[in-house]
This record gives structure tokens, sequence and C-alpha cells, in this order.
């Protein structure tokens, strides 16, 4: 049962949706709305991304032992009190949900299965929101989020039978714009109406910065946000327009990879590896900055304290499969790794070695902002 309803998308495709949030802005139609009232109050929720997907060796796949050790390290070390558990697997979201739950934090539970057909994702969804269901009913802080970028994953809205395909597709312009935004609304709505019938407390959706999204469907409204801007004036302007719905804003994505020039890329900061080359590699001449990383995170987080908005969640905690190489950039794949944690290997180039997680400087900077509410 679990194992029909993953996906299949390697590190690579992964990262490919989140590419597609930098492309979202040149590509979709801007969103419209409607004028109202800011909500204030300050940065309520501070949390982190803990993405559940299939790891590419056995040694990088789901571990429980590891995941209830994780979120320990990110109530106590980065003292966060919201986690992200987003990905696909019911029974590891499930179990991750929980994890988070029995450790006191707020739980903002997220599936996010693509490329298998539109019942299986809806289902996917059902299960995951009866399990959010159950841990508000025993007295858990939990929200739930029907998804992410449906645009992107589900296929059926833009061509294509991959995440890859489809994004090849949007590239090309071989889509009809009208056409997939119809769609897109069909999939939102009844993934919100599904969302409802299973899960009674507030519901979300985590949108591209630039999405055309029926925000009435929502109780809050979730953004993936990758932009880059040198004056924290400019993002101020380009997130108000998402509090003109009166409802509370959550950045359910921020985050940069871990190379000079990386928080320009935005989105599309993983795009520096080259898949073709067997072991990947990274392209041209990079120059690894954990500075880099660190201030674009802590630059985000004073525009969203100084905004008010309700939550914001860095993306993401890790990237077990973008191992980091001290040893030989050209293989150091964490460079182009959102993660705030860096996976080493006891033995470094070795798909089957043991590894572990150290922290990134970005992970001690987020830390003592998150200390500090």
């Amino acid at each position: 049962m679990e194992k029909t309803r993953k996906t299949g998308i390697s590190r690579a495709q992964f990262l490919a949706g989140t590419a597609a949030v930098g492309l979202a802005g040149a590509l979709l139609p801007a969103a419209g709305a409607r004028a109202a009232e800011r909500h204030g109050g300050g940065l309520t929720r501070r949390g982190v991304v803990y993405t559940l997907v299939d790891g590419e060796t056995p040694a990088t796949g789901f571990n429980r032992a590891r995941m209830r050790a994780d979120i320990r390290a990110i109530r106590d070390d980065l003292h966060a009190d919201t986690v992200e558990v987003t990905g696909d697997g019911v029974e590891r979201l499930n179990a991750t949900a929980s994890e988070v739950a029995e450790r006191g934090m707020h739980v903002w539970l997220q599936p996010t299965l693509g490329d298998v057909p539109e019942r299986d994702i809806l289902e996917h969804l059902a299960e995951t929101g009866r399990h959010a269901e159950r841990l508000r009913r025993q007295g858990a802080s939990v929200e739930f989020s029907v998804g992410c970028e449906f645009w992107l994953f589900v296929p059926g809205i833009v061509p294509g039978d991959t995440v890859l395909e489809r994004i090849e597709n949007l590239l090309a312009g071989t889509v009809d714009w009208e056409r997939m935004q119809r769609r897109l609304d069909r999939f939102t709505a009844k993934a919100a109406a599904v969302g409802r019938s299973v899960f009674h407390g507030r519901l979300s959706y985590a949108a591209a910065q630039d999405d055309k999204v029926d925000w009435n469907l929502f109780d809050v409204i979730g953004i993936d946000y990758y932009s880059y801007f040198p004056n924290r004036a400019d993002y101020v302007k380009e997130l108000s327009r998402h509090l003109r719905w009166g409802k509370p804003l959550a950045i359910t994505e921020f985050g940069t990879c871990t190379y000079e020039g990386a928080p320009q890329a935005g989105g599309m900061g993983w795009y520096v590896v080259d898949y073709d080359k067997v072991p990947p590699e990274i392209k041209g001449d990079l120059v690894r900055s954990e500075h880099t990383q660190a201030a674009y995170l802590t630059d985000l987080l004073d525009v969203f304290e100084s905004m008010g908005l309700y939550a914001a969640m860095a993306f993401e905690f890790g990237t077990a499969d973008a191992e980091h190489r001290p040893d030989s950039p050209r293989y150091d794949l964490d460079m182009a790794s959102y993660g705030i944690a860096k996976a080493v290997k006891n033995r470094p180039g070795d798909l089957s070695s043991p590894w572990h997680w150290e922290p990134k400087e970005a992970f001690h900077a987020v830390a003592r902002r998150y200390a500090c509410r």
C-alpha cells in the first residue's frame, strides 16, 4: 500500500520543484487580490521545513530513529516552535507529525505526493489529514496544508507526465495558460474540499509567490518565497500584496543554497549540479559560502518580523543526498543544498557509507533568532 503512493522523484527531480518557484514569476499569471486589513501581531510561528522523500540510497532513506533525533534537535538546538512536515508517504508523514506533536511543537503537516493519478494524490491527502485531525483532537497544535504548487506536482494541469516534463513545457511555452489556470483552480478547490472533510482546524496551501489562488478556500495564505532584492523595502513591497486578503500570511518556504551568489539564483540555486556526470559534480568554479546562506535567511527573518507575518519556515533542515565534501569542492553537492544542516559521510564519496549531519552557519544564525522570541 505504502509503496504504491510514492512519487519516485529523485533528489534532482524534487529540487526541480524548488526551481519552479524561481520560474513562477516569469511563467505564471499575476495573482489578483481584494483590499482588506492587514493582520499584525508579530511573527507568531518560527519553523523549519522537514522534507520526507525516498533517499537515493538505503543509507539516506527514511529512518525513524534518525527522524526522532532530528526533531529533538530542531526543538532543543534550533529553537524552532514549528515543523513543516512535508513530502510523501502516509506512514512516515504521520509518524513525523506525531513526533513533532509529542515534542510540544506546532505541527504544520503538508503532504506533497506527485506524479501519480489525481485520485491517489487526494487519497494520500485525506489519510494524512485524518491523522492531523486525530492529533488536533488529542490537544496538539496542528495546521494542515493540502499541498504545494499543484500546477507543478499534479499531472493533468500542465502537460507532461513528470515534474521535469512539465517544467520543460513551461520553459518552452507550450502551455495554454487559461486552460492550465482552470485546471489548477478545479484541483485546488477539490483538494480544499477533501481537506475540509477530514480536518477541522485551520487549512492552508503552499503556493508559488506569483500563483493565482482563490484564497477564500483557505484560512491561512501560504507562500513559497525565494525572491532576492538588495533593498529590504522591496521585499516588503512584494509581500504586502498577499496581506490584502485579510488573512494570516505564512512563508511556507524561504532559503538559499550555500555558495556566493546563491540568493540571486532564487529557486534555481540547485541548478549548479551536473547530474549527467557520474558521480554528479558542481558546475564551474563556485565559492562555498555558509555565510551567504546565513545572511540571506536572517535578512528575510528581519523582514518577516518587521511585517508582523504569521509564520516563517526556513527551507530546509537538511538534504541527506547532498554530501558535504570539504576535501573535494567539485563534489561538494552541499553547496547546491538549501539545507541548514550538512550531510557528512564517514567515508567521503561512498554511497553506502553511514553519515551524520552537522549544523551550518545558517543553522546557528537561525537558532539565535528563534531563541530570542
